[in-house]
């Protein structure tokens, strides 16, 4: 997993984020929560890139746990980004200020599958 914080005065707009994915390949959509809003834990068959825009949200891994034994989690706020590796399971928590996030699902051809490639 990658959390990118962000550093500047004031957090991006949705649509510079949107043009900040769309110039990677990736097709962004956006999502919102109401406060207190939870998700199940559950994986993804594709790599997860993820901005929150507005709000906050706490993602936790239940499978990583820190020193104490505890569930490690991420805390993600405006300009934030995640990148969640295929696979990972993972949960969320909306903060008392609800939230608005702007993903896109990456995918990836295992280096198995890339070599039956004619280049």
């Amino acid at each position: 997993m990658q959390i990118i914080r962000w550093h500047g005065q004031s957090p991006p707009e949705g649509q510079e984020i949107r043009a900040r994915m769309q110039q990677q390949g990736l097709r962004p959509y956006s999502w919102s929560n109401r406060p207190g809003d939870v998700y199940s834990p559950h994986t993804h068959s594709y790599e997860k890139v993820l901005y929150c825009i507005r709000g906050s949200i706490r993602f936790i891994l239940p499978d990583q746990l820190d020193a104490t034994g505890n569930a490690v989690y991420v805390d993600l706020e405006p300009g934030d980004c995640m990148v969640l590796p295929a696979g990972v399971r993972h949960s969320a928590q909306v903060s008392t200020r609800g939230v608005t996030c702007m993903e896109a699902a990456r995918y990836t051809i295992p280096l198995a599958e890339k070599n039956n490639y004619a280049v």
